[in-house]
């Protein structure tokens, strides 16, 4: 059963799974009626709300560690960390048949390609969206794929059993590399450089602790991987409160005054034309036209609003997601972007 109230769902866990000391997998039921809305790429994650004595409720991501061409149920993996009120209190207390208030998939580090080459980078829970990556790589694709997965020591390695099944049902396609700290000692740039040296024509996905992906980025750097073939998740904690539903009104957008410029936006295959308030960001002027625009945090905290820019020029006044790369290609944050000043008519696609 689930209950929709506005963007969010109220899900059923209906498995959790422990898959090593301190992770747990939850898995959720989703029906028919609310498959649409939970449609998802390999990579993305679901944002969970999770009671909190202090202020009620908290929001976190986790990452979907199941495949949507592979798995017929949702799962997030969760693993604890020394101040992690969310993953502690879901390692803790969740069980089957709980309920869980969760938003649609979200984010932006999924490969365009499933059939390209991929080298991938997983340390510890970082695993999470690589699993998903890799799954449906080998269910539509055809390339070469080669994960790179640290951890602590042997007993740590999520996913253990189901990695080895997979590079033993695709042994010409998946090469899984396990470095363990407990034996191999901390990965530093240079051995992670030598190992992504012959795959330098891949494109890279990371994922993992901060110190382990800036050393894997580093080692990529300096191995001659081009900048735009390198992806790298990023979580922060959402400063705000993503299921709130603060929706302006035609009204707010109209008070805003000032200078419009024309703009064409593709949203959900529907194309509108309208004219785009200069001080107005993207996702609330779509919003208060009645426009269903993808969105979680507003804050420019988790890419689930990413566009593409065809034509025109906007700034953001927010962004902790994209690259500098991604920007380059025109991509950019609709919760965050307003008209640059002098723009020619925009032309705009979610």
């Amino acid at each position: 059963m689930t209950e929709t109230t506005g963007r969010a769902s109220t899900l059923r866990v209906s498995r959790v799974v422990e898959e090593t000391a301190d992770a747990r997998s939850l898995v959720f039921d989703v029906p028919d009626a609310e498959r649409e809305r939970f449609r998802y790429r390999p990579g993305q994650f679901l944002t969970l709300r999770i009671p909190s004595e202090r202020t009620g409720s908290v929001a976190r991501c986790y990452s979907l560690a199941s495949s949507p061409d592979q798995d017929e149920q949702l799962a997030v993996t969760v693993k604890r960390t020394a101040d992690g009120y969310g993953s502690n209190w879901l390692c803790e207390n969740a069980v089957p048949g709980m309920e869980i208030t969760v938003l649609p998939p979200g984010g932006v580090f999924t490969p365009k390609d499933l059939g390209a080459d991929l080298l991938l980078f997983a340390g510890g829970s970082g695993i999470t969206p690589i699993i998903s990556i890799v799954k449906s790589a080998l269910a539509r694709g055809s390339g070469k794929i080669v994960l790179i997965y640290a951890n602590r020591d042997e007993s740590s390695v999520i996913f253990a059993g189901e990695l080895a099944a997979l590079a033993a049902k695709h042994p010409r396609r998946l090469t899984v590399i396990h470095w363990l700290e407990s034996v191999q000692g901390l990965p530093a740039r240079g051995h992670l450089q030598a190992l992504a040296t012959p795959y330098t024509g891949y494109d890279a996905f990371i994922c993992g602790p901060g110190p382990f992906m800036a050393a894997v980025t580093d080692a990529l750097s300096t191995a001659g991987m081009p900048k735009s073939r390198v992806h790298v998740e990023v979580f922060t904690s959402l400063s705000g409160d993503p299921f709130a539903e603060p929706v302006p009104t035609p009204e707010d957008t109209e008070a805003a005054g000032g200078d419009t410029v024309p703009v064409e936006v593709e949203v959900n295959g529907e194309t509108h034309t309208l004219d785009w308030p200069a001080t107005v960001p993207l996702v609330d002027f779509l919003l208060s036209k009645g426009i269903d625009a993808p969105y979680s945090c507003r804050d420019g905290e988790c890419g689930s609003c990413q566009a593409t820019l065809l034509k025109g020029r906007v700034t953001m006044l927010h962004n902790e997601v994209l690259g500098e790369d991604e920007i380059a290609e025109g991509y950019f944050l609709g919760c965050q972007a307003v008209p640059e000043p002098g723009t020619d008519p925009l032309k705009i696609e979610f």
